[in-house]
């Protein structure tokens, strides 16, 4: 019992992990919340759901469209929500209330679209059940690890190896030095965007084949957990992000099993506390980028 629970756990932990490490990115390069992520995840989980049922795709197919949707948004955004009023000063507060603004209106038009009540999101690889020793897994949960571990993986890779990876990191350490130093920070920004949106839209698809059901309103559950596993893990780590979502996905899965099930999102958001109390900057204290 305690085996599957943890392996449940883990499953719902990586979903997590994925939209609190496009909150890191965006914190770590700009320092800013970008409080219409949620949003953004559950533009990408629409996406899917629309490539399952408009033109019958594969999971791994809706995850793409899912992924490009979000990537589009997010960018959007950022040329809307963000560039100008960072061009205009030096207040943190604008760009929040601006990002706040631009949610509410996403959350509209897919109320608008798609009404107000929980969409089914059908998935034929939930009804394969693989029985691995003491632990029974079904075909989604396979389908969610394996894409969440690739994810990670393929960010790594990206953040450390490739050109606008390095870009990035250098933007998250000094955002002037870095234009001194001839990089074109507002594309570096709009990468980031797009990056951390497409994250966010992978997430929206595995929730959607986890739970087989998505709404209009599923971000902004997803985004107050998304901050706080980025607050956990410290803020701008996209390791502390990673390890963080798949300790928060354990500790509500075993207080949903063992505990109250009501109160899952109490003993979560009671970890994040407990965490900031002993640990106040996460569990990892250097991230993308250090103090400006």
């Amino acid at each position: 019992m305690l085996a599957q629970q943890l392996a449940n756990g883990v499953m719902l932990g990586s979903t997590y992990a994925l939209v609190a490490i496009g909150y890191t990115l965006i914190f770590g390069v700009l320092r800013l919340l970008h409080l219409a992520h949620g949003e953004v995840f559950m533009v990408g989980a629409f996406a899917g759901l629309q490539a399952l049922l408009w033109w019958q795709f594969g999971p791994l197919a809706a995850l793409i469209v899912g992924l490009i949707a979000s990537a589009v948004i997010g960018m959007l955004l950022e040329l809307v929500a963000f560039r100008p009023i960072r061009k205009r000063g030096n207040s943190h507060l604008a760009p929040i209330v601006s990002t706040i603004g631009a949610g509410l209106v996403l959350q509209e038009v897919m109320t608008k679209t798609f009404g107000a009540e929980q969409t089914p999101f059908p998935s034929a690889l939930s009804r394969v059940i693989y029985n691995l020793g003491i632990i029974s897994v079904t075909g989604s949960q396979i389908f969610i690890l394996s894409v969440a571990i690739v994810t990670m993986i393929a960010l790594h890779l990206f953040v450390t190896r490739t050109r606008y990876g390095i870009a990035m990191r250098a933007t998250s350490e000094n955002l002037q030095v870095a234009a001194i130093l001839g990089i074109n920070v507002n594309t570096v920004i709009l990468v980031t965007f797009g990056v951390a949106s497409a994250l966010g839209g992978i997430a929206g698809v595995l929730v959607g084949l986890n739970f087989n059901a998505i709404s209009p309103f599923m971000g902004v559950e997803m985004g107050i957990k998304g901050m706080a596993v980025m607050l956990i893990g410290g803020l701008g780590s996209i390791y502390g992000a990673m390890i963080g979502g798949l300790l928060l996905g354990i500790v509500e899965v075993m207080s949903v099993a063992y505990l109250v099930s009501s109160l899952r999102d109490a003993f979560a958001f009671g970890l994040m506390i407990l965490i900031l109390i002993l640990r106040p900057r996460g569990l990892f204290q250097t991230g993308i980028r250090t103090e400006r």
